[in-house]
C-alpha cells in the first residue's frame, strides 16, 4: 500500500502531448500511476514515442489525433479516450499555438489562437466535465502563460489576450463545476525551453532570447517543461482538493510586468 502512486489507475487527457510542456506533463503523470490519452494534431510519430515511453512505465496509453478548436474533434477527443482508457478523472488543457505581430493589424492570426487556446479549452472542459460530474470528482488544469498576466513582452499582445481569457476561464469554471467536486486550476508558465518558445527564431536569437529572460527573474534562468509539468501533477492529485480557481504562476518571479495591479 506504501508504493501506491498518487494517481494510481486515474485516467488523463493531456492535450498537445507530443511535445514541448505537454510530453512532459503526459510523462509526469503516468509516472505517478495514471493512464494518459496523449492527444496531438499533427505529429503522429511524436505521439506515439510518448505513448510508447508511457507504455515501458507498465501504465496505458493512447495516441489520439484531434484539432480541439474544432467543437466535433474535441468531443470525439474525450469520447475516444473513455471507450479506450475509462471515464476521464483528469484533463489538462495544454494545446496552444502563438503568432507574433501587431494585435491591431492582425486580425486573422488573433482569431486562430483564440479558437486554439481559448475555445479549445471550452470545448475539452465541456466534454471532460460530463463524465467527472456523475461520479462528484475531477480535475481540470489549464495551461495560461505569464504573458495572460501581463509581461511586458512586444509582438505578443494577441496570445496574451487568449491566455488571459484562459485564467477568468478557470476561476469561472471553478463556480460552475465546484460543487461537483470538480477542481479547475490553472498553471501560467514563464519562458519554458521548447522549441515553441524558439518558433521563427534562430539558434543564436533563442540563445539570446533565454540570456534576456534569465536576466529578468529573480532566479537568474529559464525553466525546464519539467518544471511545470511538477506543478501539474500537484494539481492532478489529491494533494490539491482544496484549491480552485486558483493560478499558479511557474517563471521563476519575472520581473517585467505591464503594472502593478491585479
Amino acid at each position: 500500500m506504501g508504493n501506491e502512486k498518487r494517481l494510481q489507475d486515474r485516467v488523463a487527457i493531456v492535450t498537445g502531448a507530443s511535445r514541448g510542456i505537454g510530453r512532459s506533463i503526459a510523462l509526469e503523470l503516468a509516472r505517478e500511476g495514471a493512464n494518459v490519452c496523449v492527444n496531438y494534431n499533427k505529429n503522429r510519430e511524436k505521439a506515439d514515442e510518448v505513448v510508447n515511453q508511457i507504455s515501458s512505465m507498465g501504465r496505458r496509453a493512447v495516441a489520439v489525433m484531434a484539432d480541439v478548436s474544432k467543437k466535433s474533434e474535441a468531443e470525439k477527443l474525450v469520447s475516444e479516450a473513455v471507450s479506450r482508457l475509462g471515464p476521464v478523472d483528469i484533463l489538462v488543457n495544454n494545446a496552444g499555438i502563438i503568432h507574433f505581430g501587431d494585435l491591431l493589424e492582425n486580425e486573422q492570426e488573433f482569431l486562430e489562437m483564440l479558437q486554439v487556446n481559448l475555445m479549445g479549452v471550452i470545448y475539452c472542459s465541456k466534454e471532460a466535465s460530463k463524465h467527472m460530474i456523475p461520479r462528484k470528482s475531477g480535475k481540470i488544469v489549464n495551461i495560461s502563460s505569464v504573458a495572460g498576466i501581463g509581461i511586458s513582452e512586444t509582438g505578443s499582445g494577441g496570445y496574451a489576450v487568449t491566455k488571459a481569457a484562459v485564467i477568468m476561464l478557470t476561476k469561472r469554471l471553478g463556480i460552475e463545476l465546484g460543487p461537483y467536486g470538480i477542481n479547475v486550476n490553472c498553471v501560467a508558465p514563464g519562458y519554458i525551453v521548447t522549441d515553441m518558445a524558439g518558433v521563427g527564431k534562430t539558434e543564436e536569437e533563442e540563445a539570446a532570447s533565454q540570456k534576456r529572460v534569465a536576466g529578468i527573474t529573480m532566479m537568474r534562468r529559464v525553466a525546464k517543461p519539467e518544471e511545470v509539468a511538477k506543478v501539474v501533477l500537484f494539481l492532478s492529485s489529491d494533494d490539491s482538493t482544496f484549491i480552485s480557481g486558483q493560478t499558479i504562476t511557474v517563471d521563476g518571479g519575472r520581473m517585467n510586468f505591464l503594472s502593478h495591479s491585479m
